[in-house]
């Protein structure tokens, strides 16, 4: 019997409510812009409940992938922030534990979360892409329900358009009809004037009833007299009055379900198996074709001469042996420009233009039958390489968002929800580009398809890495601390002056020290100065050689009384290095100046009172 840790059953109950309510939130969300985005298919057909359910169960199974990765990063940005707000995550890596084994539990989920979804995305997704576009396009063709508005042509019913000067919202009755019938073309237009009339469906519902009452009919009337003038052919008209007439229309409101097979064979509805088939098979036909037209290209004759003997096999050219053709006098084409005729020159060039323009067309088009099927064949290499994608993305996003939010702890909706949301719109828009950028084949498809992973991947190692050292990712002092040791500027000194003196600074030892260590600092900047720029820019060793000796000097001279000479201390550096050796020298010379001049206080050895100018 297996028994779970306390700990992993705890991280577990934390962490699949809010999966599961995060990826249905998603999952709503991503659902609704499906449906803005096809509205206009579907208001207005008089669909029932039913196939509408249909589709939005279909289309919600295969918004899965867009979903899932987004419900893993909030999920996980919300549980490690949770526990780092509450101190909770604190209270575990106090007592020995460590940030992977806290995630332990977590990894395994997600490692079984990225089975079921590449199973998902093989066995699952193909079945409902097709089920839903197959019903989309099936509603896209259904006509629309005939609902006729007042005062205005209604054009929705195929073949006729129809005006209604008012109508009974509760009896269905209309008022002041005016019919245009163009069943028969716009020749034999038939106008209908009714004083009422009412619709109604046959009950198989594929035609459409009309009763008319009070009202005339006129039409043109077609002369079917075969020697007939052009003239003759029609009548002026016949006028028909009715007291009541009844009128049948093809109309199909049913829905008609378009057959699965077509769509079942796009490379929406196929799994692994059937991708690499079709992979094959295409990239055969290309290189088929291909071989194909390379055997043409290189048999067609050119004025009336075969270049080579020649056959493409396997992608290779082959050659043959030929008779050799001996010409007595070499092909002058010069003398074809000098015939009597001057007029005749023009024609060989039209004609000569007219046959390169021929052949360039053609090979266009040729070309560009093959560039569609490599591009066919490039679309099922995507869909199969994306089998994958939905797995390494689950996994890569909890990988950032659990260390993230064990660094921010920041619990909630709010700030993990915008983390989450900006992080993902990245990752869209890298896939976005990389995706078509391998449908266009301008990077090759597994390059273009990993591409958003291989850019997240190392994100998620970063902040995983910086998680389990508790290092301070988001704190602004670090990094501008970090930038000023590069630079080589450090911390700001902020010595100041002491109210109890332990001891005095004494003039000779003060210009001593600042003599010996201007001498070294001079020595330490000549040899900079002949370092290459990239050892300038590591300083080179001006940092070992200047630290310590610098360090001595300030902490000897901090005991000073003059202001001014604490200021000249505080522009020292902390690191000493071979980009800021200039102004160490700088300081020390105007230090130099200053105590020579008498302004640090000296000791008196006959009455003990200090000496200031």
């Amino acid at each position: 019997m297996v028994i779970i840790k306390r700990l992993y059953t705890y991280m577990l109950q934390r962490f699949l409510p809010l999966l599961l309510m995060t990826f249905f939130i998603c999952l709503f969300i991503v659902l609704m812009q499906f449906l803005w985005r096809f509205i206009d298919d579907l208001v207005g057909k008089g669909l029932e409940f039913g196939v509408i359910a249909e589709l939005f169960m279909y289309a919600a199974l295969t918004m899965v992938p867009t979903a899932l990765p987004l419900a893993v990063l909030l999920a996980s940005l919300m549980v490690f922030g949770n526990l780092g707000e509450k101190f909770e995550l604190t209270a575990m890596k106090a007592s020995g534990i460590s940030l992977f084994r806290i995630m332990k539990p977590l990894t395994v989920l997600m490692v079984l979360i990225a089975i079921g979804a590449f199973f998902f995305q093989n066995n699952v997704l193909p079945v409902a892409q097709t089920k839903m576009w197959t019903l989309l396009f099936s509603v896209r063709q259904k006509s629309p329900e005939v609902e006729i508005p007042e005062r205005s042509f209604y054009s929705e019913i195929p073949n006729m358009n129809l005006y209604v000067d008012r109508k009974n919202a509760e009896t269905g009755m209309l008022y002041g009809m005016i019919i245009y019938d163009i069943s028969r073309g716009y020749d034999n237009t038939r106008v209908i004037l009714a004083d009422s009339g009412q619709f109604n469906f046959t009950e198989d519902k594929t035609r459409l009833f009309l009763h008319l009452y009070a009202g005339e009919m006129f039409e043109n009337m077609r002369d079917n007299t075969m020697g007939a003038s052009s003239s003759q052919r029609y009548l002026p008209f016949r006028r028909e009055h009715f007291s009541e007439k009844e009128i049948y229309f093809p109309f199909d409101a049913n829905l008609n379900l378009i057959d699965e097979g077509g769509m079942r064979s796009q490379y929406i509805g196929q799994n692994i198996n059937q991708l690499r088939h079709s992979i094959d098979s295409i990239g055969r036909q290309v290189d088929s074709i291909g071989n194909m037209y390379a055997s043409e290209l290189l048999a067609t004759p050119y004025f009336g001469l075969r270049p080579k003997l020649t056959r493409v096999e396997e992608g290779r050219v082959i050659e043959y042996p030929r008779p050799e053709v001996r010409l007595d006098r070499p092909l002058d084409l010069d003398s074809l420009f000098q015939a009597p005729n001057p007029g005749y020159a023009k024609t060989y060039v039209t004609q000569a233009l007219s046959k390169a323009k021929r052949q360039k067309q053609e090979y266009l088009y040729r070309s560009m039958s093959l560039a569609e099927q490599a591009k066919l064949m490039r679309r099922h290499d995507i869909e199969m390489q994306r089998k994958f994608t939905l797995s390494f993305a689950c996994i890569i996003f909890f990988f950032i968002g659990a260390p993230l939010g064990a660094i921010i702890k920041k619990g909630g909706l709010g700030t993990p929800l915008v983390i989450s949301v900006l992080l993902f719109i990245v990752y869209f828009i890298i896939d976005n580009m990389g995706f078509k950028m391998a449908r266009d084949g301008k990077l090759p498809v597994w390059e273009g398809i990993w591409l958003s992973s291989m850019v997240l991947l190392p994100l998620g190692v970063f902040f995983t890495y910086k998680a389990v050292g508790d290092s301070a990712v988001f704190n602004v002092d670090a990094y501008r601390n970090f930038f000023r040791r590069l630079t080589g500027h450090g911390n700001e000194r902020s010595l100041t002056l002491k109210e109890v003196h332990m001891a005095d600074v004494e003039k000779p030892v003060a210009l001593s020290m600042l003599s010996d260590f201007l001498g070294l600092a001079e020595t330490e900047g000549r040899r900079a100065a002949a370092l290459s720029p990239l050892r300038r820019l590591f300083d080179g060793g001006v940092d070992r050689s200047l630290r310590q000796p610098l360090n001595q000097l300030v902490d000897y001279l901090s005991n000073t009384t003059d202001i001014y000479t604490l200021n000249l201390l505080n522009q020292y550096p902390f690191k000493p290095t071979a980009r800021n050796v200039g102004s160490v020298i700088a300081t020390t010379k105007s230090l130099l100046d200053r105590i020579g001049e008498g302004r640090v206080a000296e000791k008196n050895d006959t009455d003990g009172t200090e000496d200031t100018p």
